[in-house]
Parts: C-alpha cells; structure tokens; sequence
C-alpha cells in the first residue's frame, strides 16, 4: 500500500508535466538541515533569544532522536525498495541516510512546529506554520524521496519533542537552579549515541549485480552530524547561561548588526573553517568535530563576540 502511494503520485506528477514538481522542491529546501539551522541563529540571534533557544532545543534533541532511529530502523530509500520508484530530478541529492524516519519532514515539526505552539505569535501566523508543517512531508513524498511511514513518524515525533521540550523550558524558567542537568543528560546520550553508531552492524544487502545496496557507514554519517551538532548546542547553551546572558531586547540597528555580522560569520565558519577539519579528519570525527564547531558559533561563540563588543562600545539603549 505505502508503494502504491508513490507509484500514484509519481503518475500523476508525470501525466502533468511536473508542473508542481518545482514549487515543491523550493518547499523541500525550506526544511533542509543548513536552512533550518540558519533561521532558528538568526531567530536566536537579533529577534527572539527566547523562542531561538527553544527552537535550537528541540530541533537539536529531534537531530539526536532522528538519528538515531534511522541508523537502528536501517530502512532503504524508496528507489532502493522498488525500482519503479524514480524520483525527481535533483532531489535525490537531499536524501542522505537511510529512509525511516523522514528528516525533512523532523525538521519541518521542529522549525515551523515550534512556531505553531508558540502562543505569543497570532493565529494566522500559527496557521500558515501548521500548513508548512504538512507542506514539507507531503514534498518529500511527491519527490519520491520518502515513503508515506517516514514522513509521517518523523512529523509527528518531531511535534511531541517539540512540545516536550516547551514544557521543559517552562520547567527551567521556574527552577533555573537545575538548567545543568539538561547538559549532563542531553551530552551523555549523544555521547552514547556516537559509539552507537560506530559500533552497531550495519545491513549489506546487495542487488543482483553484486552491488551493495546501502553503505552503512556513509548512512551513518548524518547521525554522527547530530552527535556534533547536539552536544556543541547543550555545552554553548549552559556557558551562554552562565557567562553572557545577551537579549534581544535592544533596538533595530543593533538587531540587524548582529544578524548581518552572524551570518557572514555562520558562512565564514561553514565556507572556510568546516572544509578545514574535514580535510584534517575522516569520516564520523569529521562529521562530528565540523558540526561540533558550526553549532558552538552559533550557540555561544558569536553571542559571547558581540556582547563583548556592545559592552565596550556601547549601544544605544532601547526606548522600551
């Protein structure tokens, strides 16, 4: 049934040109990890410290959860399963990993479903962020990327992570004394994650070619991005905590300022500093030491460089 799912799908796309197939693919990049990450920093950044750290939280926690069910699923891609199953164009670029459960579409519960359960936004706003959360998984499908269990359990684990780590928020916000057993815990796991994923067996199916269906470690590889990923955001969080403290509540000029100066900074970092270290590492600690760096800056470095800048020369204060 979750085949022919697909197969009517990639019908219809076919029988009408694709004429869908391009706003879909554009809709799919809205969700991608680099996309997602750049948003919630600028969002942490210069608009909301507050719902920032909440969206880095949960959208981190989903990456460590999304990882590690995939490399203990082990589910092939639709095309791998089915050879009828032909997806569009470039879009097998942004399937890395193996299939169960969907990142995108994890990504897209996290980002935008934070924005959904954030009361502090209008209805409409919460509407159109609920429609994207929809949108996402249903591109993944028409793309043939995915199949319909992947989109589905990954939406809807990344809604109840989200929605767990708002009540955790809200928990730290009342009892700020205990925010250090987030780290000591979320820093652990991921921890026990990348031995995991370095340690398990991976399937090695091959065609009747002889060829082997799925390398294991290459599938393994975003998993070993989370680990990265992960424990650079609880180690930022808590020293972000503890020694800088920035707000957003400061006027317009300081907000762009910082947006601009942090994105050209996020570019320099993923551009020049990340190529660096994967040529002086190999496979998972590459993985691990380049997401560890991009997630660091954003977290703690870039906030500890521009509160150390605005304290010395001053800003104006904000009228509010």
């Amino acid at each position: 049934m979750d085949m022919e799912i697909l197969l009517h799908l990639q019908q219809f796309r076919n029988g009408t040109g694709a004429i869908f197939a391009d706003f879909l693919s554009k809709m799919t990049y809205l969700a991608d990890s680099k996309t997602a990450l750049l948003i919630m920093a600028v969002i942490y950044w210069g608009i909301s410290r507050k719902f920032g750290t909440f969206l880095l939280m949960g959208w981190n926690a989903n990456r460590l959860v999304n990882g590690f069910l995939k490399i203990t699923v082990c589910a092939y891609r639709p095309w791998i399963r089915d050879p009828r199953i032909v997806p569009f164009g470039k879009s097998i670029g942004t399937a890395t990993g193996y299939s169960f459960p969907s990142g995108h579409s994890t990504n897209a519960a996290s980002l935008y479903g934070g924005g959904m359960m954030w009361k502090k936004f209008p209805g409409i706003l919460r509407v159109l962020f609920g429609f994207l959360v929809v949108l996402v998984p249903f591109s993944r499908l028409y793309l043939g990327v995915h199949m319909p269990q992947d989109v589905l359990f990954g939406t809807g684990i990344g809604l109840l992570v989200m929605w767990l780590t708002l009540k955790m928020t809200e928990l730290l916000e009342n009892h700020p004394e205990k925010d250090w057993i987030v780290p000591v815990i979320g820093i652990t796991l991921a921890l026990a994650l990348g031995v995991y994923a370095a340690s398990k067996p991976y399937p090695a199916d091959y065609d009747a070619n002889g060829i082997l269906l799925a390398d294991g470690a290459e599938m393994a590889y975003d998993t070993f991005k989370c680990v990265g990923w992960g424990s650079a955001y609880l180690t930022g969080w808590i020293l972000e905590r503890r020694f800088v403290r920035f707000s957003t509540d400061v006027p317009a000029g300081t907000k762009a300022t910082r947006i601009t100066a942090g994105v050209l900074g996020y570019y320099a970092v993923s551009l020049i500093l990340v190529p660096l270290v994967r040529d002086l590492f190999a496979g998972a600690a590459s993985a691990v030491v380049s997401c560890f760096l991009q997630m660091f800056y954003i977290v703690f470095l870039f906030p500890l460089l521009f509160a150390c800048l605005e304290k010395r020369y001053g800003r104006a204060e904000n009228p509010d």
